[in-house]
């Protein structure tokens, strides 16, 4: 088979060249196996980096031909990364296998993606075995995003980031999705392709830092959840009837104070009515300008990512 490594690479020039050189060894390895073919390629993606990435990308390129570079002409974001990848992708390999250059995703796991592809499976999930590696705030705010995804009913795969092998026919079944808002957590399982699951452990970062920062997390994790459902919408809703019920009986109450005469008492009801319907209409009108801002982005069908350039042998 021909495989694909797809590295989306943001700033990364504390790791790439180290990276690059162990990526190129595991390939190596399999084809000495008998596993891959000569033809298997990195691809490495640069997302509008401003730093050297660019510049070590293109040498990395000269100096082996295995190794073909995408360079965009802006930052579009590390999902369109990705994607862009597997576009590249989808008519020169057999399958291919999407993962972050700082390889803190151990990539010994690939023998078992190739394993169970041979299997039959035509998506593989890379699942962490645990979030040691995270800190407290970000191991927390996890597992809060994967259930609220659940409680939506958006189907995701706990702990998978994208680590993951796509067959051909599964990268080109994604080839016609053509939405804007991307979130290939959530848009990958809806392929419906038989699938399964590896396992696998994170490593300790060599060297950089994270690009994923709070803000970057907060965007996905609201893409993930009004991409794929509208049950925020319905939510609303339904606290909406139950703040009309509340009102009601505070309405009740209020009036039979103002019968008695107990009009000072009455303040308390009214402050927390007021402040409690304030927060309810601002949380309907941010979850309701959620869906009418990507409407009004997907009506423009501005494209998801520029090419600058593309390196290729």
């Amino acid at each position: 088979m021909i495989l694909y490594l797809v590295v989306p690479c943001y700033n990364e020039e504390e790791v790439l060249e180290t990276s690059a050189e162990t990526l190129l060894a595991k390939l190596d390895r399999l084809q000495a196996a008998g596993r891959i073919e000569e033809e298997s390629r990195i691809v490495l993606v640069n997302d509008g980096s401003s730093d050297r990435t660019a510049q070590i990308m293109s040498r990395l390129h000269e100096q082996n031909p295995r190794i073909s570079c995408i360079h965009f002409s802006a930052n579009f974001g590390h999902q369109n990364a990705v994607l862009a990848g597997y576009h590249f992708a989808a008519d020169k390999c057999d399958a291919a296998i999407s993962i972050d250059a700082d390889l803190q995703q151990d990539i010994e796991a690939i023998d078992l993606f190739l394993d169970e592809y041979e299997k039959g499976a035509d998506v593989v999930y890379g699942v962490r075995n645990s979030r040691d590696t995270d800190g407290f705030f970000k191991k927390a705010t996890s597992q809060i995003f994967y259930q609220l995804m659940e409680w939506f009913g958006t189907k995701t795969i706990p702990n998978h980031a994208d680590y993951r092998l796509l067959s051909r026919r599964a990268l080109q079944a994604l080839s016609e999705y053509g939405e804007g808002n991307i979130y290939l957590r959530g848009l990958i399982p809806t392929l419906g392709f038989p699938s399964a699951i590896v396992h696998f452990d994170v490593k300790d970062r060599t060297a950089g830092s994270s690009k994923y920062t709070l803000s970057k997390m907060l965007r996905l994790a609201a893409d993930g959840i009004t991409s794929f459902s509208i049950a925020p919408i319905h939510f609303v809703f339904m606290m909406g009837i139950l703040i009309l019920l509340v009102s009601l009986i505070v309405m009740l109450v209020t009036l039979i104070d103002w019968i008695r005469g107990n009009v000072v008492s009455g303040w308390t009801t009214i402050v927390l009515s007021v402040w409690a319907l304030g927060a309810m209409q601002l949380i309907a009108i941010g979850i309701v300008g959620e869906y009418i801002g990507k409407n009004y982005i997907e009506t423009k069908k501005r494209p998801r990512y520029l090419i600058e350039s593309v390196e290729h042998k």
